[in-house]
């Protein structure tokens, strides 16, 4: 059989404009003589709905748009494989499940059920979705179809050592002589993902002996983003097709002779975070109704990055930074923020604070009377640079981009209300030693154009600094970055405690103990921070959840 995948971008809640892109798939498909084109998990509706599941207008509006598309699929040749929200049974619990439709010549031959529903890290469709009962194969033009939904898949008795479920959906359809596994999936990327994956197919297409196919959503929904990467694999475990990253794309697969398109992006591991935080940041802008952002540029090597990434997401004529130097900013930190701005071709303002912030410390003086001078003046510089670019946003209905990295969100080295104002944190999941390589990374793909790098050197070697007082510099505060971020990843990403981190890492205890206190002491703040785009294995956000007010210490 030739089966094609169909990697698209679409929209959480955009019914219209989703059917839209599926059929002009399907007519892609048609005319690359597939077979069937199978589509992502929730492509008509969009990954993840959340509690628009729970309005029965969307359910509603969500059934018409896929009778249309339905009625239209008399007119194409291949079957299609669509992912959808569907109602439950009337007795059940919870009004929606997670579906996949089967369809050709204008009528659905099956509709599939999710069973297993992930309810870990970002995932939460236990909450949602009420699970499928049974599986059933579906054959077109004499092939046996095994069709089912991604987790379905994630429960490989031979590749898990602590399986999640009992149950084994796959098992169960390969026992109905399925003779092709076709998974459909909204599997939100981070680092590692894509080897993890490859490696849960390839054990499964040798376990049952049968062809795979993977068929993957690409795209950014609020702080997750999809990387498409669909591929086909043989029965003896070997990838015969591959999709682009990152990017809408349609891959053919013929499932007899074990051969199929291969445009395998190859990028690194740093190259594909940089790539996602493009599609991310992109995606964010344009789903939200925005088209221009605003960027605080100081200088330093983070809003280097974010202002790099916003040029390739959105073009350079959607781009300004502000420049807000504050009484302790340095002469380099203008220099420097011009010198990014010109080389990336953008818009960039210069607002002073500094008049601003004599008038709050001469308003507040009566008050302050008789105290020292603390991070209350220097958190004034940045909750006016907060300000400013918020009333810059309100004026011009531009998207203003918070700057922070992951090290500095972690131990609550921001100021609330300062530098923390926007509407989309787009480095908030990357630490500050991968926030250089990256920064690299930006300028190399400027010189592949021929370019000069658009981050200065300068930028790269200054010690980085808020220059929120004299001479002020981060490892005032904090450690070395490259050992901060070996804290934080054994901390937050795997949980590791106090002790077992000193001794992995061969660092003080007390060190390790004053990172931890300062990342659970700093829970408030990121609980209001703005949503922040997903790379890593365990990010800030709706896949980390700690309560605010507790006692419990490393």
């Amino acid at each position: 059989m030739r089966v094609a995948v169909a990697q698209i971008n679409n929209t959480v809640g955009d019914l219209s404009a989703n059917a839209a892109k599926i059929l002009d798939f399907a007519r892609r498909g048609e005319e690359a003589a597939a077979e069937i084109v199978a589509f992502p998990e929730l492509a008509l509706t969009g990954y993840p709905p959340r509690d628009l599941v729970e309005k029965h207008s969307f359910l509603d509006r969500t059934a018409e748009a896929l009778d249309g598309i339905v009625r239209q699929s008399a007119n194409l040749k291949p079957a299609l494989i669509v992912g959808y929200v569907a109602r439950s049974p009337e007795d059940a619990a919870i009004k929606a499940q997670n579906a996949a439709a089967v369809i050709e010549g204008g009528r659905i031959l099956l509709n599939q059920r999710k069973i297993l529903l992930p309810t870990y890290d970002v995932f939460d469709e236990v909450r949602y979705f009420q699970p499928g009962d049974r599986q059933c194969i579906v054959t077109i033009r004499g092939t046996r179809l095994a069709v089912a939904i991604c987790e379905d898949f994630w429960n490989d008795k031979q590749f898990w050592e602590r399986r999640r479920y009992s149950r084994d959906p796959i098992e169960e359809l390969v026992q109905q002589n399925a003779d092709v596994l076709i998974s459909i999936n909204a599997s939100p990327w981070n680092l590692g993902k894509r080897t993890q994956r490859l490696a849960i197919f390839e054990s499964l297409a040798k376990r049952f002996r049968l062809p795979v196919v993977y068929a993957h959503m690409v795209g950014g929904n609020d702080q997750l983003v999809f990387d498409g990467t669909s591929f086909a694999m043989t029965a003896e475990g070997k990838i015969a097709a591959r999709a682009k990253s990152f990017e809408e794309d349609l891959i053919c697969f013929d499932s007899i002779a074990g051969t199929g398109d291969d445009h395998d992006s190859g990028l690194t591991p740093d190259e594909a975070v940089f790539e996602a935080l493009v599609l991310g940041t992109r995606d964010y802008i344009r789903k939200c109704g925005f088209r221009s952002v605003l960027i605080g540029s100081s200088g330093g090597i983070d809003s280097a990055l974010v202002a790099a990434i916003a040029v390739e997401a959105v073009g350079k004529e959607n781009v300004t930074g502000v420049g807000m130097p504050g009484p302790y900013s340095s002469e380099h930190s203008v220099t420097d923020a011009k010198c990014l701005a010109l080389r990336l071709g953008i818009r960039f303002e210069i607002v002073p604070i500094r008049l601003g912030y004599e008038a709050m410390i001469d308003t507040l003086e009566p008050l302050f009377k008789g105290y020292n001078a603390d991070t209350t003046e220097e958190n004034l510089q940045s909750r006016l640079r907060g300000v400013t670019l918020m009333a810059l946003s309100n004026k011009f209905g531009a998207l203003v981009l918070t700057t922070g990295n992951k090290s500095e969100i972690a131990v609550g080295y921001c100021t609330l209300y300062g530098d923390m104002c926007g509407g989309l944190a787009v480095i908030s999941d990357v630490p500050k030693t991968m926030v250089y390589r990256l920064a690299r990374i930006a300028n190399q793909r400027w010189e592949r154009k021929g370019l000069p790098g658009p981050i200065p050197e300068n930028t790269f070697r200054k010690p980085p600094s808020a220059e929120l007082r004299p001479d002020q510099k981060d490892t005032d505060s904090l450690p070395d970055y490259s050992v901060l971020d070996t804290i934080l990843e054994d901390y937050i990403e795997r949980y590791e405690s106090v002790p077992e981190i000193a001794a992995s890492e061969d660092l003080p205890e007390e060190l390790v103990r004053d990172i931890v206190r300062k990342v659970d002491r700093n829970e408030y703040k990121r609980q209001q921070a703005a949503p922040g785009l997903r790379v890593t294995a365990k990010a800030f956000g709706v896949g980390r959840r700690f309560p605010i007010a507790h006692r419990f210490t490393e």
